[in-house]
C-alpha cells in the first residue's frame, strides 16, 4: 500500500496541478476510507467540518500553493454574501449592486487571468509577428485544478444571495464545505448554492443507508472509468496522434467513435462517483447525465449532457440576456453567446471556440427548421437519433484535436475515402470488444439512466444491478487500478 502511495505522489509531483484521482490506489484505499470513517464515527454535527477539512487536504494534495488562490476566492465571496444579506445594505440597492458587480468581477478576473491570459498573449504575439512588430511576451501560467468549477460555484452563490432566493451562509465551515466538497470540487457536477443550502444545515443522516445507496453508484462510475474509458484511451490517443495525411478512413472513424465513447464513460463515470461519494458523506448532488447519446436533436442533447453546466448557463447567463424573449433574432444571438462562452469555459483554444460555435449554430438551425421538437413516427425518431449522434461525433473531433489543422485532417479522413486498415494501430481484442459493447450500450433505445435507476428502484432487477456493481464490477475495477491502469479524468483539465 505504501508503495502505491509513494508512486502516485511521485507522479503527482512531476505533473503540476495533478489532482488525486478517484480511480487511484491513494484515493480508494487511503483517502476515501479514512474520510468515511471520520464522518461515520464522529457526531453528526461534525460532518461539515470533516468534509471541509478532507476537501482542503484533497485539493492541496494536487494544487499545492494554488490552494491560496482558492482560499482567497472563498474569503472574498463569503464576505460578499454577508454584505449582500446584511441589514445595512438591505435598503440600498445601488450599494448591493456595487458589491455584486465587484465580486463577480473578482471571480471572473481570477478565471480570466489564470485560464485565458496565456491564450490572449499568444494571439497578441502572433498578430504582432504578422504586422512585423516583433515578438511580445508570452504569459505561461499553470492552470489551477478545478478553477472553472469553483468559480461557477462562487458566482452562483453571490447571485443567489443578491436575488434573495437564499440567505447568505453565516457559518464559514459550511460555506467552505459547499465550495470545496471533494466529490464535486475538481470536475463537478456544478452545484448551485440554493440546491444544497438546506443540506448544509441539516446534519441528520442515515450513515449506513447512505453507504448502501451511495457505494453502488460510486462502483458504477468506477467501472465506467476504469473498465471502459481507460480501455479506449490508447485507441483514441493513437488516432489523434497521427500526422497530417497519414490517417485512413477506418482509423479516423474508429478514433472519433472511440473518443465519443471515452469522454462519455469517463465524464459520466466521474459524475456517478461524485454523486455516490456525496451520498456516503450525507449530501445529494444533482444529476449530470441522462443518456445523452439517445438525444433526438442537439437541443435534446444539451438537456442530457453535462446538465448542471447547461442549467447554470441557462439561469445565470441565458435568462438574464433575455432568453427567448424579444423575438427570434435575439434568441439566436443569446444561444450563440451562450455556446461561445461554453466553448471557452472548456479551454482557451480555438478548437473549443469553434466547437462552441458549432453547437450554437446547430441549435439555431434546429429552431429555424423546427427540429428541436421530437418527431412522432418511430422511423423518424430513429433517423433523428442517428443524425444527432453523427453531428455530436463531428463536434467531438473538434473538441479533442490539439489544433484546427489536426481537426480538419481528421474530418477529411472521415468524409473522403482514404484506403487502408488498422495496421500498427493501438487495437487488440480486449479493446475492440470493449468498444463494441460500449457502442451497443449507448445505441440502445432511450430509457432511464442506470445511475438513478439503481437508487430509486426496489425490485429484483435493481437489486441484481446493485449487487453486481458492488461485488463484481467494483472489485474488478479495483484490480485494474492496482495493476496501474488508472489515469486522470478527462475533465480534470477543464
Amino acid at each position: 500500500m505504501i508503495g502505491y502511495l509513494l508512486e502516485f505522489r511521485a507522479l503527482a509531483s512531476a505533473i503540476p496541478g495533478t489532482p488525486m484521482s478517484f480511480a487511484s490506489p491513494l484515493f480508494l484505499w487511503f483517502f476515501m476510507p479514512v474520510t468515511l470513517l471520520a464522518c461515520w464515527l464522529l457526531p453528526p454535527r461534525h460532518r461539515n467540518g470533516v468534509v471541509a477539512a478532507a476537501s482542503l487536504f484533497f485539493y492541496t494534495w494536487g494544487a499545492g500553493p494554488y490552494t491560496v488562490l482558492l482560499l482567497s476566492a472563498i474569503a472574498v465571496n463569503y464576505g460578499a454574501g454577508l454584505a449582500l444579506d446584511s441589514v445595512r445594505l438591505r435598503d440600498r440597492p445601488c450599494a448591493r449592486r456595487a458589491v455584486l458587480v465587484a465580486t463577480v468581477g473578482w471571480d471572473v478576473a481570477i478565471l480570466a487571468v489564470w485560464k485565458y491570459a496565456g491564450f490572449a498573449s499568444r494571439q497578441i504575439d502572433a498578430l504582432s509577428g504578422l504586422l512585423g512588430l516583433g515578438d511580445t511576451p508570452i504569459v505561461a501560467l499553470a492552470l489551477p485544478i478545478g478553477i472553472s468549477f469553483f468559480t461557477f460555484h462562487h458566482l452562483s452563490y453571490v447571485v443567489d444571495v443578491y436575488r434573495g432566493s437564499t440567505p447568505a451562509q453565516r457559518s464559514p465551515v459550511r460555506f467552505i464545505t459547499y465550495i470545496t466538497m471533494f466529490p464535486q470540487l475538481v470536475a463537478g457536477p456544478i452545484v448551485r448554492y440554493h440546491e444544497i443550502a438546506a443540506q448544509l444545515d441539516d446534519t441528520r443522516r442515515d450513515r449506513f443507508g447512505g453507504l448502501a445507496v451511495g457505494f453502488p453508484r460510486f462502483a458504477l462510475g468506477l467501472a465506467k472509468k476504469v473498465i471502459v474509458a481507460d480501455s479506449l484511451a490508447p485507441v483514441v490517443d493513437a488516432a489523434f496522434a497521427h500526422e497530417g495525411g497519414q490517417l485512413t478512413t477506418a482509423t479516423a472513424w474508429l478514433g472519433a467513435l472511440a473518443y465519443t465513447l471515452q469522454i462519455y464513460f469517463d465524464f459520466s463515470g466521474y459524475s456517478d462517483m461524485a454523486i455516490g461519494l456525496g451520498m456516503m458523506v450525507g449530501f445529494r448532488l444533482p444529476e449530470n447525465f441522462n443518456r445523452p447519446y439517445s438525444a433526438y436533436s442537439i437541443t435534446d442533447f444539451w438537456r442530457r449532457w453535462h446538465m448542471s453546466l447547461s442549467r447554470w448557463f441557462r439561469d445565470y447567463v441565458y435568462i438574464p440576456l433575455g432568453g427567448n424573449r424579444g423575438g427570434a433574432p435575439r434568441t439566436y444571438r443569446n444561444l450563440l453567446i451562450i455556446f461561445v462562452l461554453c466553448g471557452f469555459w472548456h479551454g482557451a483554444e480555438w478548437t473549443f471556440l469553434v466547437w462552441g460555435l458549432y453547437h450554437g449554430g446547430l441549435l439555431v438551425a434546429e429552431r429555424l427548421l423546427g427540429w428541436d421538437r421530437p418527431p412522432r413516427a418511430v422511423w423518424a425518431l430513429a433517423l433523428r437519433r442517428g443524425t444527432t449522434l453523427l453531428l455530436v461525433v463531428v463536434g467531438w473531433v473538434l473538441f479533442r484535436s490539439q489544433s484546427m489543422a489536426e481537426a480538419a485532417d481528421m474530418l477529411q479522413a472521415m468524409f473522403t475515402w482514404r484506403p487502408g486498415g488498422l495496421e500498427e494501430f493501438a487495437v487488440n481484442r480486449q479493446r475492440m470488444l470493449t468498444f463494441a459493447l460500449a457502442l451497443v450500450v449507448v445505441a440502445l433505445p432511450a430509457s432511464r439512466a442506470l445511475g438513478p435507476l439503481i437508487e430509486s428502484e426496489r425490485g429484483p432487477a435493481a437489486w441484481v444491478a446493485r449487487s453486481a456493481l458492488t461485488w463484481v464490477a467494483a472489485p474488478y475495477a479495483a484490480m485494474l487500478v492496482a495493476a496501474g491502469t488508472f489515469s486522470p479524468f478527462l475533465y480534470y483539465q477543464f
